[in-house]
């Protein structure tokens, strides 16, 4: 009996300081399940503390999951867990040290088994979904301006150059509780993502993102066209970025490294001391 075609992620992802920060407060992570982004705020180093802590909260969910494709899992359940966690170890290490008060840090994530995707998202980082050559959000922003665009006080162009376009009205904290948007997703053969931070799209509108998403098909390329393209803007502002796409896989011997390894970029990969 042949056996049956499974899908698979292929993916890559990278960051960036950009041209005016000193310091990268972004963290991402992505894997054959999973794929995260967080930019972290607070000053004085704490943002990276806020991102990384997230991003570790998420990534751990590769070791303590079933493999891919189990019966039963609910995988909206398992994302919210983790951003929870991440969220009360926020709370923990303030508690600690009374100088990480204010940190937090956006998150979007997304966690895959095997034909759905879970999505978690908090903030104003974004993921997007290009299917069928059309790009679409599929996450909204958590921000004042896009509140006042959904009561229709001001337009989307209006609010792109508002003087408080970064002003979140929510976000994972060292106080309080997240409330996450969650949603489970159907994927299919060609679907291709992006997650990415604020850095990229606060310069590079959804007509560039469109355009390098169609027109570059080598995934470690089409990360670093768009970080350039940020950074060709005037890079404000750190520059995440995480790429995937969705693959059928006839024979099992396809699914090579390139499907299996873990990446870890931004500030998650310098400040592992901080998450221990």
């Amino acid at each position: 009996m042949a056996e049956t075609a499974r899908y698979a992620l292929r993916y890559a992802a990278g960051s960036d300081v950009g041209r005016r920060r000193e310091q990268n407060e972004d963290s991402a992570y992505a894997s054959s399940r999973l794929l995260a982004v967080a930019d972290g705020m607070g000053g004085h180093g704490h943002g990276e503390v806020a991102s990384s802590v997230a991003i570790a909260a998420l990534a751990a969910l590769d070791d303590t999951l079933p493999e891919r494709g189990p019966e039963g899992i609910d995988l909206v359940a398992a994302v919210e867990a983790a951003v929870k966690k991440a969220n009360m170890r926020l709370r923990e290490m303030t508690g600690r040290d009374p100088s990480l008060k204010g940190m937090g840090t956006t998150l979007t994530a997304m966690l895959w088994d095997g034909t759905r995707f879970a999505l978690a998202h908090v903030g104003d980082s974004r993921a997007y979904l290009l299917r069928g050559n059309v790009l679409y959000q599929i996450t909204q922003d958590h921000t004042l301006v896009q509140s006042l665009v959904d009561e229709g006080r001001i337009t989307p162009e209006e609010a792109a150059v508002h003087a408080r376009r970064s002003m979140l009205l929510r976000a994972l904290e060292s106080s309080g509780n997240v409330e996450p948007d969650l949603s489970l997703r159907e994927a299919k053969v060609g679907d291709r993502y992006l997650l990415c931070s604020d850095g990229l799209t606060c310069v590079v509108g959804p007509q560039q993102l469109y355009e390098a998403m169609v027109g570059i098909r080598d995934l470690k390329e089409l990360v670093q066209r768009l970080i350039d393209m940020a950074n060709e803007a005037g890079g404000p502002d750190n520059i995440t970025c995480v790429v995937a796409d969705v693959v059928q896989v006839d024979d099992p011997s396809e699914i090579d490294d390139t499907t299996e390894i873990r990446i870890n970029v931004g500030a998650s990969s310098e400040y592992s001391h901080h998450i221990d």
